[in-house]
């Protein structure tokens, strides 16, 4: 229920009770603590957007669209238009989004606008369908007044397409998110002051939270596997397997090689283990278990990760391979934590 229903309601006296499954009562919102978590020690920064929008009372949707929106303004290889290209030298964009009544967005293909995350919002509020793709996609998002951006490469990724090249092998490395996106950052986690050479494959900024009124929200941007074949499209835009939000239960975001993630329609798996009673992070690790045994012997080459958030707000997290690390700012501040893994 939204803050302006509280309201109305609030006029007609009923707030002195608590409905099962249609109002919190004053004393459960007294109880219930703001909190958003987000993928790598890139969340870090991005949590402080996130943050800013629910210390304010506002709400998880608005908290998780902002705080990713940082990530894809940065100056980065991985997030955004200054991304690694595919393997014919253009960058194209995935995200999704999905607020606590089922309501979601996804866009995937995109390609010159500099907002992802944006734009799905908008086909999740402005248009009849949750997904679109590609040349379609980019003509919503210019009749929605969003900006077509040059197209050019940013000098890092161009130095990064022109290394690629000498050999044009596709053969993402595990971790490579974690600490490559920034040589040096500030107390405040602002944007990067210089971009730090190094291997650049994939990357995803998933980011969830609950708000003030006990509602989750969660939203997922990237720019998929660098050097990808034209046209591939991972699971940050599936919404079920990069995302997923049930408000009776939890929050999921996913990271990693998105193949495998799809696989085993990964955030919606790890949300029905909790709604089994799993903690967070039992829930992440159950589906993390269950790729490495669809990938037996190869699961060492890849990695899989997974953040969740139940109803509690309890946060919990489990990965692959070791290496993961994961954001959460809540009352006690903003913080980095490295995830359980199986490998």
């Amino acid at each position: 229920m939204d803050r302006r229903k509280f309201i109305n309601l609030s006029g007609l006296g009923l707030t002195s009770f608590s409905i099962p499954n249609f109002i919190p009562s004053i004393t459960d919102l007294n109880r219930i603590q703001p909190i958003v978590a987000s993928t790598w020690d890139a969340g870090l920064r991005a949590n402080v957007a996130a943050w800013d929008v629910l210390k304010k009372g506002g709400t998880a949707l608005d908290a998780v669209e902002q705080g990713v929106m940082v990530t894809e303004s940065e100056i980065n290889c991985c997030v955004g238009l200054d991304a690694n290209p595919d393997r014919d030298g253009i960058v194209t964009l995935d995200a999704s989004i999905m607020d606590h009544e089922f309501n979601c967005g996804s866009v995937a293909f995109l390609e010159r606008i500099k907002h992802p995350i944006a734009v799905a919002r908008k086909v999740m509020e402005k248009s009849p369908h949750v997904f679109l793709v590609g040349a379609g996609a980019q003509a919503f998002a210019l009749a929605n007044g969003f900006n077509l951006e040059s197209g050019e490469l940013s000098e890092q990724a161009k130095k990064n397409y022109k290394e690629w090249l000498k050999q044009s092998k596709y053969q993402p490395i595990i971790n490579v998110e974690k600490n490559q996106s920034v040589a040096y950052l500030d107390p405040a986690y602002n944007a990067p002051k210089k971009l730090m050479d190094g291997n650049w494959n994939h990357d995803t900024i998933g980011m969830i939270a609950m708000d003030q009124m006990g509602n989750l929200s969660g939203s997922c941007t990237t720019s998929g596997a660098g050097f990808k074949m034209r046209g591939r499209v991972g699971d940050s835009p599936i919404i079920g397997a990069g995302l997923y939000v049930d408000n009776e239960v939890g929050a999921v975001v996913a990271t990693g090689q998105g193949e495998d993630v799809i696989r085993v329609a990964g955030a919606s798996a790890v949300v029905e283990w909790m709604r089994q009673g799993k903690s967070p992070e039992e829930a992440c690790r159950l589906v993390v278990e269950k790729v490495n045994r669809i990938k037996k012997d190869k699961a060492k080459d890849i990695q899989v990760c997974f953040v969740a958030i139940n109803k509690k707000g309890e946060v919990g997290a489990y990965s692959l391979q070791k290496g993961f690390n994961f954001s959460v700012y809540n009352n006690t501040g903003n913080h980095l934590n490295d995830a359980s893994y199986l490998f």
